[in-house]
C-alpha cells in the first residue's frame, strides 16, 4: 500500500472529455488525460484493502461485480504511485490481453465494487488501466511476443473480437498455429464495427493490436463467412481444434405495426455501415444517415448511446431515445446495495452530446412503441408510443401494462432499434452438429468450454449471451487454456 492516507488526501479526479459541441464536429476519441502527479495521487487513493472485491469478477443480481479478468488493481494503483509505470504494465498483462480495449469501452464493474466506494467515490481504475497500457506504447514496451517453439497443432478461431482475440492470443503463445476466420472485411469484431470509432479508435488501437498479433504469428482471414462462403465441415478437417467466438449478433426485434417500412433498421446495422463509411469514403458515404431526419433509438444500454453518439455526428435534426424501464435513482437504491453493480441515473457521452444541443436528456423512459406510420413512398415519418407502468402478475413476475389516454405520435424519419440481442446466429452451430441451450446459446461447459463436439469449443457472447468486452476476453483466454490442454494433455496457459 503506497500511501495509508491517501484516500483521506486525495478527491476522485477523472479526465475532462472534450465540450460535446467540439467532439460531435469529428470522429476522433472524445476523452482528456490526466498528468502523471495526479495520475499517482489517484492510485494512491487505492486502500489495498484485506479483500479487494474490485478484482473478484463475480456475477450479482444478474450483473458483474468486480473485474471479469481478475485485474490485479490494488498491485499496479500500488506500482503506479510509486512511478514503477513498467512494473505495473506487466502486472496488468499478466491477467488481461487487451487493457487498451477494456480501459476505454469497459463499464468498470471493479470501481462499482471498490471497497472505497462504500461511503466515498471510488478509485478512478478504469482511468488507470487506460494510462498504463498508453505509457507502455508509448515507452516501446509492448512488443510482440512469438512463441520460441511451435507444436505442429493447428486451431482455428471463428470471430475476431474480444473473445477471439484473446483465445488466438493465449493459443499463440502456447505455440500452437492461429489462425482466426473473420466473415467482416476487416478484423476486430466488435471492436471493429459494434463501437463507434470515437469510442474506440480502429486504426490507433484496434489495428495497432491486430498487428502486434500477425507480428507474433497469429493469421487473420476476412471475408470468410464460416458456413457460407467458407465451409464448416471442411475447417474441422483443416485444425486439430477449433475455437466458437461469433458473439451473439441476433439483433431483437421489435414486431409492431409498420416494422417493415423503411427508415427502420437495427442499431448494429446503422453503426456498422457508419464506421465502415469513416474508414472508407468518409462519414457523408454511410447508407443509412441521420443527418437532417427526426431520429428515434428504441432501447438503452451501451449500443442505444452509441446510436445517440452517432447520429448527433451525423446532423440529426432531433433525436429522442425511449427506454421501457423507469428512470434509475440518483443513489444506490436499497435493493441494489455494494459490491453490486450500481444502477444509478447517469448521463453517458451520447446523451450529454444530444443535451447539449437540444436543451435535454433525450431519453423518455416506461415507453413502448405502439406502431410505425409510413408515408407515400412506404418509408416511416411517424412513431406512435404509450406511457407502460411495471405490474406483478398472480406469479410475481413484473411486465409492463400500458397506460390507457398516454398514446402519442411524433415525427420520425429513421428509427434505431437498439433492444438488445436474444443470442448467436445457429446457422453454423448447426452445420457444425453443436448443441444449444435453452437460451439458443450455444452449449458449453462452463469449466471446460467444451461443446458437443469433440475438439470444438466456445466462448464469449456465443457461449453466456449478450455480455461485456471484459467477460468475453475472461472467457477467449479460459476457452483457449483448455483448448491447450485438450491438443496437449496439459498446459501452462494461465
Amino acid at each position: 500500500m503506497g500511501k495509508p492516507t491517501g484516500f483521506i488526501e486525495y478527491l476522485r479526479e477523472t479526465p475532462l472529455d472534450r465540450s460535446p459541441k467540439e467532439r460531435v464536429r469529428d470522429w476522433k476519441e472524445f476523452h482528456h488525460h490526466l498528468d502523471e502527479k495526479s495520475l499517482r495521487n489517484q492510485a494512491a487513493r487505492c486502500m489495498d484493502c484485506g479483500v479487494p472485491f474490485c478484482h473478484t469478477g463475480k456475477l450479482m443480481s444478474g450483473g458483474a461485480s468486480g473485474c471479469p479478468v481478475n485485474n490485479l488493481i490494488p498491485e499496479w494503483n500500488d506500482l503506479v504511485y510509486r512511478g514503477l509505470w513498467r512494473e505495473a504494465l506487466d502486472r496488468l498483462h499478466k491477467t488481461n490481453n487487451f487493457p487498451e480495449f477494456t480501459g476505454r469501452v469497459c463499464p468498470a464493474p471493479c470501481e462499482g465494487s471498490c471497497v472505497l466506494g462504500i461511503n466515498a467515490p471510488p478509485v478512478t481504475i478504469k482511468n488507470i488501466e487506460n494510462t498504463i497500457i498508453e505509457r507502455g506504447f508509448e515507452e516501446g514496451w509492448v512488443v510482440p511476443e512469438p512463441p520460441k517453439s511451435r507444436t505442429g497443432k493447428k486451431v482455428a478461431v471463428v470471430g475476431s473480437g474480444p473473445a477471439g482475440l484473446a483465445a488466438a492470443q493465449q493459443l499463440n503463445r502456447a505455440g500452437h498455429s492461429v489462425t482466426v476466420l473473420e466473415r467482416a472485411d476487416r478484423p476486430g469484431g466488435l471492436l471493429m464495427y459494434g463501437i463507434p470509432n470515437m469510442k474506440l479508435d480502429k486504426q490507433d488501437v484496434v489495428m495497432r493490436r491486430i498487428k502486434l498479433l500477425e507480428q507474433e504469428g497469429v493469421k487473420f482471414v476476412c471475408n470468410a463467412d464460416v458456413g457460407d462462403n467458407y465451409e464448416a465441415q471442411m475447417m474441422r478437417r483443416d485444425y486439430d481444434a477449433v475455437v466458437l467466438c461469433t458473439g451473439a449478433t441476433q439483433a431483437r426485434d421489435l414486431p409492431v405495426e409498420g416494422r417493415a417500412l423503411g427508415g427502420v433498421h437495427f442499431a448494429m446495422d446503422y453503426l456498422t455501415t457508419a464506421t465502415q463509411a469513416v474508414l472508407g469514403k468518409g462519414a457523408k458515404a454511410a447508407p443509412i444517415q441521420a443527418k437532417g431526419l427526426d431520429v428515434v433509438v428504441i432501447g438503452g444500454g451501451d449500443t442505444g448511446t452509441d446510436c445517440v453518439g452517432t447520429a448527433m455526428r451525423q446532423g440529426c435534426r432531433t433525436l429522442t431515445q425511449f427506454e421501457i424501464m423507469p428512470k434509475p435513482p440518483a443513489e444506490r437504491a436499497a435493493d441494489n446495495p455494494w459490491p453490486e453493480w450500481p444502477r444509478v441515473y447517469k448521463m453517458d457521452y451520447g446523451q450529454e452530446e444530444a443535451a447539449a444541443k437540444f436543451g435535454k436528456d433525450p431519453r423518455a423512459y416506461l415507453t413502448t412503441v405502439k406502431r410505425f406510420v409510413g408515408d407515400e413512398q412506404g418509408r416511416v415519418k411517424e412513431i406512435v408510443t404509450v406511457d407502460v407502468r411495471w405490474e406483478q402478475d398472480a406469479q410475481g413476475r413484473l411486465s409492463p401494462v400500458e397506460q390507457p389516454g398516454t398514446e402519442r405520435s411524433q415525427p420520425a424519419q429513421l428509427v434505431l432499434l437498439a433492444m438488445g440481442f436474444t443470442g448467436p446466429e445457429t446457422a453454423l452451430p448447426q452445420d457444425l452438429g453443436i448443441a444449444l441451450d435453452e437460451r439458443r446459446n450455444i452449449r458449453a461447459d462452463a469449466t471446460t468450454y467444451a461443446t458437443s463436439v469433440e475438439g470444438v469449443f466456445a466462448a464469449g457472447d456465443c457461449r453466456r449471451g449478450q455480455s461485456l468486452v471484459v467477460w468475453a476476453i475472461a472467457e477467449g483466454r479460459a476457452a483457449a487454456r483448455e483448448c491447450d490442454r485438450w491438443l496437449m494433455g496439459a498446459t501452462d496457459l494461465p
